[in-house]
């Protein structure tokens, strides 16, 4: 199941404070704790939905990195309740367990430490519509984390190796028992792994992996389109344990353009013209993605008629021939009129209405609200 949204999970904004976080944890964390809910599977689950929000959204780095690159950016980062929530649990659950909380409480969590896929990550990158319908190749930097050289991937200094977690006998997981409350929880000391090292490698800090950026050449097929993705097979973050490195997924994001707006594989445009054009016809050159192309008006064209190119659209990534490119007239009214200018209108529309039956729209709607009018009295 897709994850939630963390902002969403808190019920906060993008903007929110810290300030506005902590409050917005307590109060779901409150609710939902598995102390007040026994039996409530979508309860406990949600709380450790909380808690994971609240561990990303709280830590500057990781909220940067979820901002940018979305779940896929912190995913590997966060601990499964290992996070230090003591400051909030410390004012609400504090009477259960005569004191602040010493960690959190999400449940599950590692086990004994086995070999993993690395993380999959994001990278959304911005394209102008012409090079989402061309296709292109450029180079992008991404923040990722790779094997540390120096202890392989364990975390312990080279030579040694790591042993079983001490506290929890290697399980990952503690029972914590108070009074008649008893919950099982994250093990504080080796934080899920089921193991602990005891001589931490000096390059990694113990983590099995460093925090580097690397360049990556990318070729963006012609016809993307906002939302599409293109895979980078194992160039997402290390593996846990030696394990395989995850997929990098770049993700198209197309900006708005000036002229065009894409629908599919359809182009749309408005093209404005004056009303002597609409009203005489006439050739108009209007603008495609390769070029300028004719369009042949005919006399008496009203504002907002609709005319389809053929095969002037786009071609799109997944095959099939090129969309249509259609042009609405949009009949322009001018300004600055001159003297002269003014006086020749004004015979135009003496001669109009003299001769009646040049403006079919007008009258008909001016007949319609008459109508209306008369029906309204008594």
């Amino acid at each position: 199941m897709a994850k939630r949204d963390y902002y969403e999970v808190l019920g906060v904004s993008h903007d929110a404070s810290e300030a506005d976080l902590k409050k917005a944890y307590r109060r779901v964390a409150m609710k939902n704790h598995p102390d007040r809910n026994p039996g409530d599977g979508k309860a406990e689950e949600r709380f450790k939905e909380a808690n994971e929000a609240f561990e990303v959204l709280s830590d500057p780095d990781k909220r940067g990195r979820y901002d940018q690159f979305g779940h896929a950016g912190v995913e590997g980062q966060t601990h499964g309740g290992s996070a230090d929530f003591s400051d909030i649990f410390g004012d609400i659950f504090g009477s259960f367990f005569g004191g602040g909380g010493g960690g959190s409480s999400i449940f599950g969590g590692g086990g004994r430490g086995s070999v993993r896929r690395g993380r999959d990550l994001r990278y959304r990158l911005e394209l102008s519509l012409e090079e989402a319908v061309r296709g292109k190749s450029t180079k992008i930097r991404i923040p990722t984390k790779a094997v540390c050289g120096d202890c392989s991937g364990s975390g312990a200094r080279k030579g040694s190796a790591p042993v079983e977690c001490s506290a929890c006998g290697g399980l990952g997981q503690v029972r914590v028992s108070q009074g008649f409350f008893s919950m099982q929880q994250t093990c504080p000391r080796c934080r899920g792994e089921g193991r602990e090292i005891k001589d931490p490698c000096p390059a990694c800090r113990g983590r099995g992996n460093v925090s580097q950026t690397k360049t990556l050449s990318v070729k963006i097929p012609p016809g993307v389109d906002n939302g599409d993705r293109v895979r980078l097979s194992g160039e997402g973050e290390a593996g846990a344990q030696g394990g395989p490195a995850g997929d990098l997924y770049v993700e198209v994001t197309v900006r708005a353009h000036p002229i065009f707006r894409r629908d599919g594989r359809d182009l749309f445009c408005e093209v404005p013209i004056s009303f002597v054009d609409a009203a005489l016809g006439g050739d108009l050159e209007v603008p495609t993605l390769g070029g300028r192309v004719k369009l042949k008006v005919p006399a008496e064209t009203q504002t907002g008629k609709l005319f389809r190119l053929r095969n002037l659209g786009v071609k799109s990534v997944r095959g099939g021939g090129p969309g249509d490119l259609l042009c609405r007239v949009m009949v322009e009214t001018p300004v600055k009129l001159t003297p002269r200018q003014r006086e020749i209108l004004r015979e135009f529309q003496r001669i109009g209405d003299a001769q009646g039956g040049q403006s079919p729209r007008k009258t008909s709607f001016f007949d319609n609200v008459k109508k209306f009018i008369d029906a309204l009295r008594p």
